[in-house]
């Protein structure tokens, strides 16, 4: 299937300035419930960390980054290296490259214990990412309001991420848009994420 035929069964929700495609659920909920338990299990967890007006800030939410390479990734001041890829992101990866045909060479993960835990309005420009390249955001656990804000216009679109769900992100959809995950306080279990990602250098600094 090429993008010309996924753009028309996946449907793209953003009007105008890029490319948001939503698979829906691509696993069974058996097979998400036993991804989401051995990614909760295995994946080597730690707190996130950013420093902000000078000062060190650690969430509670947690991250890993896993890639083909010993990449160097610093965001917000801080440095994170790759770790090799674990079987389990081994055959999520073929799965998902499959599905969008792209390839990528590393995944950030985010696990948020529950709904207190978000994420801000940001757009993924790490310096190094492909440029419009394609970003593919696998969902496990709580489902959650996904949100996009247009940098110019301030049009929102918003979406439920379901279990076991796939979106992708393509072509100009990181110059022109912002997106979030808006904390909910009704959610009281947690969300695993994955992005998936081509980064074309093995150092990273945003």
């Amino acid at each position: 299937m090429d993008l010309f035929e996924q753009e028309n069964l996946y449907k793209n929700l953003l009007p105008y300035d890029g490319t948001v495609l939503y698979f829906g659920q691509i696993l069974t909920s058996q097979q998400a419930n036993a991804y989401f338990d051995e990614l909760f299990r295995s994946i080597a967890w730690k707190h996130d960390e950013a420093i902000i007006y000078g000062k060190r800030i650690i969430t509670r939410r947690k991250v890993a980054w896993y890639g083909d390479h010993p990449f160097s990734y610093t965001y917000s001041k801080t440095t994170k290296h790759a770790l090799a890829w674990s079987p389990v992101l081994l055959e999520l990866k073929k799965m998902v490259e499959q599905l969008t045909e792209e390839t990528f060479n590393s995944c950030l993960l985010n696990l948020y214990h529950d709904g207190n835990e978000g994420m801000a309005w940001h757009s993924d420009g790490e310096v190094d990412l492909r440029k419009n390249g394609a970003i593919a955001s696998l969902s496990f656990g709580a489902e959650r309001k996904f949100a996009f804000k247009h940098k110019m216009t301030k049009e929102k679109i918003e979406l439920f991420l379901a279990h076991g769900s796939l979106l992708v992100m393509r072509d100009t959809t990181q110059a022109h848009w912002l997106h979030r995950l808006p904390p909910s306080k009704r959610i009281t279990t947690a969300r695993i994420n994955l992005t998936f990602r081509q980064i074309e250098n093995h150092d990273v600094t945003t």
